[in-house]
């Protein structure tokens, strides 16, 4: 046996016997993702489905900026959090620095513009299709974006699935604002590359394990939500009501 092998057998020892070292990694790593997406996605789902509907002077400007904020590096928005929770910095009395919130901070920062993109194409794209109709009954343009969002909840549903994978996978801006302090705020991606660095390949290799399941667990529940959406077929439940009346 080479070392590969004794590293990925050792790794599967870790996973069966349930290690606890890396139990509470994983489930650290899984509370701050979890936190973040739901901070991050109660405003950004919003937000979004305003975007997709309202019309307003520098629309363009915001989805520009929005589209960018896309593309920031994870290691920058970690600069930026902790330039603001610093001592010097506007945050610093919070005395989040270092600590589980800061970590969510951080992540919920990182996928906000991720849930917003992803949730204004959505509404837009139903916009497109039953926006005069919501007009015509008298919606305003923020009613008429939570009803599109509500009709297209299963997108909605993809979006969040979406932004929980960007949460648990990133690494720098966790690492930066959160120390990787072990039993604090170690999760598991930040806990793969320490442990890498130390040269501790089978407990790196199986947090590497859980996390690539985790993804694939999420791919297979946005593609069943995606069957789901076909399926159901859903439209606009006030507009049948309109039609009915």
């Amino acid at each position: 046996m080479n070392s590969f092998s004794d590293g990925i057998a050792a790794a599967l020892a870790l996973v069966a016997q349930g290690d606890a070292t890396l139990g509470a990694i994983v489930l650290r790593s899984l509370a701050v993702s979890a936190s973040a997406c739901l901070l991050a996605c109660g405003l950004g789902l919003v937000l979004g489905a305003w975007l997709g509907v309202a019309r307003f002077a520098g629309r363009g400007a915001v989805l520009a900026v929005l589209n960018t904020a896309l593309a920031i590096p994870s290691v920058v928005v970690g600069l930026v959090v902790y330039l603001l929770l610093s001592r010097s910095g506007p945050l610093g009395f919070l005395g989040w620095l270092f600590s589980f919130k800061a970590m969510v901070l951080a992540q919920a920062l990182l996928v906000l513009p991720v849930a917003a993109a992803l949730a204004r194409q959505a509404v837009e794209d139903a916009d497109r299709l039953h926006g005069e109709q919501l007009a015509s009954l008298g919606a305003r343009p923020l009613l008429r974006a939570l009803l599109l969002a509500w009709d297209e909840r299963y997108a909605m549903l993809t979006v969040l699935i979406a932004c929980f994978g960007r949460a648990v996978s990133e690494v720098g801006a966790v690492m930066i604002v959160g120390g990787n302090i072990d039993g604090f705020t170690r999760v598991m991606t930040t806990a793969i590359a320490l442990e890498t660095s130390k040269g501790d390949l089978p407990l790196a290799l199986a947090l590497g394990m859980v996390l690539l399941a985790v993804v694939l667990a999420l791919n297979a529940l946005i593609a069943l939500v995606r069957r789901w959406r076909l399926e159901r077929g859903d439209t606009v439940q006030v507009l049948r009501a309109g039609a009915a009346g």
